[in-house]
């Protein structure tokens, strides 16, 4: 038995564009273009009318971006799997395409080589995100993530001078070292010492130097 084509609606602004991508995909069997739209409102109508197995989006689209035009359509027609096309994107942004649905992105330098795999990985219910098949999107979205958001430093509560008086003891200040050069009395530096000894939980400067290198209170500078 003859196996369907893929079914494939394709937007994008740029004639050149659509019409490389549509002769890319028709000088391989499997593939068939059945609608072909030039900005959002129209991407969001041939999916919806054409009902294709695959929609490829442009992100930068007139009148409607192709984010969303996605979320329109994810409203409309959730079974279509829809896989971005653009020059350039953001990491935030593939994070928020992939929350409103897509399940690929092809960057457009790389659709000679990649488009086709891209394709049929997504038809098959995978993913397709930085030129590769991902099966865990969960995993995918997590490393993304950090990538986007650096993780911000815990501080365990200690306030900025607090901090100061931390990097100071792991370069070895003495007391009277630290006084003078945040122009502190001793006592001063003391109470600021107990404090911190509470909020992290240890007892000796050495314990504090460990910690704060483990867990990273200073700066790679003051290390």
């Amino acid at each position: 038995m003859e196996q369907q084509p893929i079914r494939i609606v394709l937007a994008d602004d740029h004639p050149v564009v659509r019409i490389g991508v549509r002769n890319m995909l028709t000088e391989r069997d499997g593939f068939e273009v059945v609608g072909e739209a030039d900005d959002g409102d129209e991407a969001i109508t041939q999916t919806l009318e054409q009902t294709p197995d695959i929609l490829l989006l442009d992100v930068q689209m007139p009148r409607l971006p192709g984010l969303e035009a996605m979320r329109a359509i994810m409203n409309g027609s959730p079974t279509v799997k829809i896989i971005l096309l653009t020059s350039t994107i953001t990491t935030q942004q593939i994070i928020e395409a992939l929350h409103i649905g897509a399940r690929g992105i092809v960057l457009k330098d790389a659709l000679a080589a990649g488009l086709h795999t891209a394709i049929r990985t997504v038809y098959a219910g995978d993913y397709w995100i930085g030129g590769k098949r991902v099966v865990n999107l969960v995993s995918a979205l997590h490393d993304l993530m950090r990538q986007a958001q650096p993780p911000q430093r815990k501080t365990y509560g200690l306030t900025p001078r607090e901090l100061d008086v931390v990097g100071c003891i792991v370069e070895g200040c003495s007391n009277r070292d630290i006084a003078k050069q945040f122009t502190l009395s001793e006592e001063t530096v003391k109470r600021h010492l107990s404090n911190i000894f509470d909020k992290t939980g240890v007892s000796t400067r050495l314990e504090l130097a460990l910690f704060a290198i483990a867990h990273q209170l200073v700066t790679p500078q003051q290390q």
